[in-house]
Order: C-alpha cells, then structure tokens, then sequence
C-alpha cells in the first residue's frame, strides 16, 4: 500500500507548524547570552509579564520551575516523535512508527506524570490523558500496516496537542504556592 501525498503533506504542515509554535508554553521568557541582563530583568520584565499575561487568556497550569522544564522537554521530545512518525509512514517504515508512537503513547509512568503536572489545573489532566491514549492508535495502525490510519491517528493526536496548547498555559509559582495549591487541589 502507498502513502497517498494528500495525507502525508497535511501532516508534515501539521509538524512544521508545531516546530514554529515550540516555545508556545513558555510563560517566562528567560534572557539569552545577547540579551543585556538590565532589559531582561527588574522592572521591565515583571511589566512586560503582566503584560503578557493580561493578553494571554489560556488556562493557567501552575508548576514550579523544575517541573515545567521537565513539561518542556517532554513537549519537545513528542515534537521529535511526531517528525519521525512522519518519516516512518511516508517510507512505510511501520517499525519506524511504532517506534515513534511508542515514546508519545499512554505508559503508567506518562499517566502519573500528567496527573502530577496537572494537579492544580482542572482538565488539564484530562487532556493530556487523552492524547496519549489518542497516541496509541498511531501504533496500531502502524501493526496493520495501515498507512491511512496511521495518519489519520497522527491527525488526531496533533489536534489535541493544538487543542490544548490553545487552552493551557504554563505559570511558573513558587514552593510555597505550589504546597498551598496542592493543599486545596484533590488528591492525585
């Protein structure tokens, strides 16, 4: 069976156009190496911030710094799948696929970690349960050899990854914050 280029296009435009919203989820934005320290902190910062945050109406995911890199790395690395996913099925490398599928799939592990980031933001736990479980009927296709499912799973899994990147957002707090909401957010 062949790909058919009307279903791998779409896809590969789907994961070009996650590659250039990558750094979506950043709620703060960190100075690079050639930005001046003075313009990247202080008080234009904390006002550019609230700025930010007064146009930006999504869904706050509270997290300490620690988790929310950790959210971004695992972010990245399903971008990274998702890239590979698309190489595999427009060669009808289906090992390929399953391979990709596997690392954005529904694990136990994945489960507890989203519960966890989740914790003090109601649904989004729920969502991002959702598109790894959406994720494994990537790899089912893929043991069928079905080039058509395996796009159009892909399709669905990066629609709830749009979907939710358009109704969360990260929101870096404190220890202190954190321990209150986890002390008013329902057990894990």
């Amino acid at each position: 069976m062949t790909v058919r280029i009307k279903h791998v296009l779409p896809a590969a435009a789907a994961f070009a156009t996650l590659l250039g919203c990558r750094n979506e989820v950043d709620a703060t934005p960190s100075p690079t190496p050639s930005t001046p320290s003075s313009v990247a902190s202080g008080a234009t910062s904390a006002s550019a911030q609230l700025m930010l945050d007064a146009l930006d109406q999504r869904t706050p995911v509270p997290l300490l710094p620690m988790m929310a890199n950790h959210q971004k790395q695992n972010m990245r690395d399903h971008l990274v799948a998702v890239g590979q996913i698309v190489a595999a099925v427009s060669t009808q490398d289906f090992d390929g696929v399953q391979k990709a599928a596997k690392r954005i799939g529904y694990s136990e592990q994945m489960g507890m970690m989203c519960q966890h980031m989740g914790a003090a933001a109601p649904g989004f736990t729920e969502l991002s349960l959702k598109f790894h479980h959406t994720a494994d009927a990537i790899g089912e296709a893929a043991k069928r050899r079905d080039s058509d499912g395996v796009l159009q799973s892909l399709g669905d899994t990066v629609a709830l990854c749009t979907s939710c990147h358009q109704t969360f957002k990260q929101q870096i707090v404190s220890d202190a914050a954190w321990s209150a909401l986890m002390k008013t957010s329902p057990p894990l």
